[in-house]
């Protein structure tokens, strides 16, 4: 199978690697030459994946066009942000008969839409069929080195979403399939809010406790949501709610929850941005939550007071007192 992974960060590197580990001719696309001449000469992604060396049946272009030629499989992995764009360009050059995954994680400002409905409405409704999510709790470093994962697939059409399970599937991958895709794609994206609010419960120095209380009420605040828009809210208790959620939470690799911890410590959002060196994709899902929330009606305490912090300035601390202090409720 010829595939495409469109996004050279480490998340598209990692993807891009599994399945040219299978023996999948893959070529992996960067918007920039250097980078991609880089990744072929050196045969490592030294600036988002320095942990795993990339094999022959992978190469790095800048060229959209060569990249989508032929491809059987095209794998989505830019940032949110960018995704219109991206597939704005890339939609004449992507074959009829390709399945292809999403691995964008976000909702897009504005529009307030999911990574599906965007690639719906650059790519057109006879996609449909063809479009697939991927999601789950999946630090790229770790699926890199091949520690053991497990992760799921979102489609409408089941003969596609198994086609890319199996795709996607190794002895240390394991992949599960869905057809909640408004469910598994809510989830990926709301937990990177939790995550910035979980991060800075612990930058703060509140315990385990207080991280305890914020993830949980954290998942009910997602299953509103995933609820009023029509999702499962068994589907946020699996790998895409549930699981991500812990991940990027606790983990030390979040980039997340790097910024929130970063917050709890008292730096300022613009310069823990500047040191960063990856995408925090919380950081603009937090605004598009907030809007989102307000639109459906949906109560989110937590994303408000995250989005407050975020670009109202307000101080992490002050943020955990005014939701420990709201009124008494029913849980």
């Amino acid at each position: 199978m010829k595939v495409a992974v469109l996004g050279a960060g480490a998340w598209g590197t990692a993807l891009a690697k599994v399945l040219a580990d299978k023996d999948n001719p893959t070529l992996l696309w960067s918007q920039r030459d250097d980078h991609a001449r880089a990744i072929n000469e050196e045969r490592i992604n030294h600036r988002y994946l320095p942990v795993a060396r990339l094999p022959n049946t992978l190469t790095a272009t800048s060229d959209l066009e060569e990249a989508l030629t032929g491809a059987e499989l095209i794998v989505v992995v830019v940032p949110s942000h960018a995704l219109r764009e991206v597939m704005r360009k890339a939609r004449r050059h992507v074959p009829e008969t390709a399945l292809l995954c999403s691995a964008t994680k976000g909702i897009e400002n504005d529009s307030l839409m999911l990574m599906s409905d965007v690639l719906l409405d650059e790519l057109g409704a006879p996609t449909l069929p063809r479009l697939t999510y991927l999601s789950g709790p999946s630090f790229a470093k770790e699926v890199a080195l091949g520690m053991p994962t497990a992760v799921v697939v979102a489609g409408a059409s089941r003969r596609e979403t198994l086609a890319v399970q199996h795709a996607f599937a190794t002895e240390r991958l394991r992949v599960y399939s869905s057809n909640d895709v408004t469910g598994v794609e809510l989830g990926g994206a709301l937990k990177n809010v939790m995550a910035i609010a979980a991060g800075a419960v612990d930058g703060l120095g509140f315990g385990h406790n207080a991280r305890a209380g914020m993830i949980t009420r954290g998942l009910v605040e997602m299953g509103r949501v995933a609820s009023n828009m029509g999702a499962n809210p068994l589907t946020l208790a699996g790998l895409s709610g549930l699981g991500d959620l812990i991940l990027t939470c606790t983990g030390d690799l979040s980039r997340n929850r790097t910024v929130g911890f970063e917050l709890g410590k008292g730096r300022t959002l613009d310069d823990i941005l500047a040191t960063l060196g990856h995408v925090a994709e919380g950081v603009k899902t937090t605004k598009s939550t907030y809007d989102l929330g307000k639109k459906l009606g949906v109560e989110m305490p937590i994303t408000n007071e995250v989005y407050q912090v975020l670009y109202e300035g307000k101080s992490p601390k002050q943020a955990v007192t005014d939701i420990m202090t709201r009124p008494l409720t029913h849980e």
